[in-house]
C-alpha cells in the first residue's frame, strides 16, 4: 500500500506548511516536518499502520552497535521514567542470529540511560505500554524509532463487533483508494461481513477522520501541548449528509447484517446505508447507475462456515464462484468489480478475465485485489459462444 499511502500523505501535506513527503520504501513512506505534522497524520491517515519518528540511524556489525546507538538517544526528553515501555524489532535480511536478543539489547540501552541519570528505570508493559520503541534492521543498517501512534492506526475506536475474519480498517481504506472510489460514487459490498469497507467509505462521505475517536502515544510525550492537537480536531468540518444513498451492503448472514448496522452506528454514521440479507450470487445492482462493487469474498473455511457443511469446501467454492461470475456478467454491466482474495485462481473460478491485479498483504497472507470491468454486452457474448457438446 506504499503508493496509496504516499498519495494520501501528499493530500494531508497540503494542509501543512512544514510537512514534506519523500520516498517510498518497502513497508512505508518517509516524510518530514514539525512534530505537529505527526499529530495531523495520526488523525487523518486511513492507510498508515503507525507514524514512527526516527531517533537514530547507523550501520552495525553486532548487537553492541545497536545497544550503543540506542543508548545515545535522548529518551528522557520524550518520556519519563514512570512511563511503561515496549520494544518491537523487525528485520529484513539481517545477519543477526536472534531478534529476541536484539530487542533485549534495545530495552537494556533505554533502561540503562534512565538508570544512569535518575537511578531509576522505566518498567516494561507488553500489553498496554505508554511508549513504544521500534527497531528496524536491514542487512547493514539499524534505525531506532519512537512510535507516535500507540495502538496501531487501524484501531479506529469504533469496532465493537467483528465476524470470523475481519478485514483491517486501513486495508479496507487502501482498497477503496486503489479502486478509485470517491464519495458520491455508488459503492456496493455484497459480502459485507462486519461492514469494514462500508464503515470506512461512510466515514469518508461524512468527513469523519479515522483518528477522531481515539487517543495516541504522542499525548503522553513530555513535550505534548494539548492546544495544537485540540486545534487540529476543532478544524474538522463534517461534510453535508447525502440526500440519497450511495453506499450499499448485503450478506448471507443476518447476524452480519445486524453487526454492520451496529458498527455504522458506533462509527457515527448519520445517513442511510441500505443493507440486505441475501446470498451474494442472488444480488442485483442497488442503483440504476453503475458504480464500484468492492468486496472481500469468503474463501476456504469461511465458505464452509456459511454454506452446506455436508459439501466439501472445494466443491462448494467452485459452485459459489461459478454462480457469482454468472450474476456479475448478467446483472452488473457497466460496473467495475474489485474482489480482494488470497485465492489467486479466483478469475478462473469466476470465468472472468481480470483487467488488473494489485498485490496486497493481509497480515502475512499475500493477497490480490482483482479488478474486473463488466462491460455492457458481456452476457450476450457469453451466450453467442458455441455450446460444448
Amino acid at each position: 500500500m506504499e503508493a496509496a499511502l504516499a498519495e494520501e500523505l501528499g493530500e494531508i501535506a497540503l494542509q501543512s506548511t512544514t510537512m514534506k513527503v519523500h520516498n517510498q520504501v518497502p513497508g512505508g513512506v518517509h516524510c518530514s516536518g514539525h512534530l505537529h505534522d505527526s499529530y495531523r497524520i495520526n488523525l487523518h491517515s486511513r492507510i498508515a499502520s503507525r507514524v514512527l519518528m526516527r531517533m537514530g540511524h547507523s550501520s552495525y556489525d553486532n548487537e553492541n552497535d545497536i545497544y550503543d546507538l540506542t543508548l545515545q538517544q535522548p529518551w528522557e526528553d520524550w518520556f519519563g521514567v514512570d512511563h511503561t515501555i515496549r520494544v518491537d524489532v523487525t528485520a529484513i535480511k539481517s545477519p543477526l542470529k536472534s531478534l529476541e536478543f536484539t530487542t533485549l539489547k534495545i530495552k537494556d540501552a533505554v533502561c540503562d540511560r534512565f538508570r544512569d541519570q535518575f537511578n531509576k528505570r522505566p518498567s516494561v508493559n507488553t500489553q498496554e505500554p505508554d511508549i513504544r520503541i521500534v527497531g528496524f534492521l536491514d542487512q547493514r543498517n539499524f534505525t531506532i524509532y519512537l512510535d507516535t501512534s500507540g495502538e496501531a492506526l487501524f484501531k479506529r475506536g469504533w469496532r465493537e463487533e467483528t465476524g470470523d475474519a475481519p478485514l483491517r480498517e486501513n486495508l479496507a481504506a487502501g482498497m477503496l483508494r486503489v479502486s478509485g472510489w470517491k464519495p458520491g460514487t455508488v459503492l456496493f459490498d455484497p459480502m459485507c461481513g462486519s461492514g469494514t469497507i462500508l464503515v470506512e467509505a461512510a466515514q469518508m462521505v461524512q468527513g469523519i477522520p479515522p483518528g477522531a475517536r481515539r487517543s495516541f502515544a504522542f499525548e503522553k510525550f513530555n513535550s505534548f501541548v494539548p492546544e495544537p492537537w485540540q486545534a487540529l480536531k476543532n478544524a474538522i468540518k463534517p461534510n453535508p449528509l447525502p440526500s440519497s444513498p450511495t453506499i450499499f451492503g448485503s450478506d448471507i448472514s443476518g447476524d452480519m447484517v445486524a453487526m454492520t448496522r451496529h458498527n455504522l452506528k458506533v462509527a457515527g454514521i448519520m445517513f442511510d446505508v441500505p443493507l440486505k440479507q441475501i446470498e451474494a450470487q442472488e444480488v442485483k445492482p442497488p442503483t440504476e447507475q453503475p458504480g464500484i462493487l468492492l468486496t472481500n469474498p469468503p474463501y476456504g473455511e469461511r465458505i464452509g462456515v456459511r454454506g452446506d457443511s455436508t459439501v466439501p469446501a472445494d466443491e462448494m467454492s467452485v459452485a459459489f464462484y461459478s454462480a457469482l461470475g454468472t450474476t456479475l456478467k448478467q446483472r452488473f454491466a457497466g460496473w467495475t468489480v474489485f474482489l480482494f482474495t488470497a485465492d489467486l485462481s479466483l478469475p478462473k473460478l469466476l470465468r472472468l478475465k481480470e483487467a488488473r491485479k494489485t498485490p496486497f498483504f493481509n497480515g502475512a497472507l499475500e493477497c490480490r485485489l482483482f479488478r474486473f470491468d463488466m462491460v455492457a454486452g458481456y452476457n450476450r457474448r457469453e451466450e453467442a459462444k458455441p455450446k460444448q457438446a
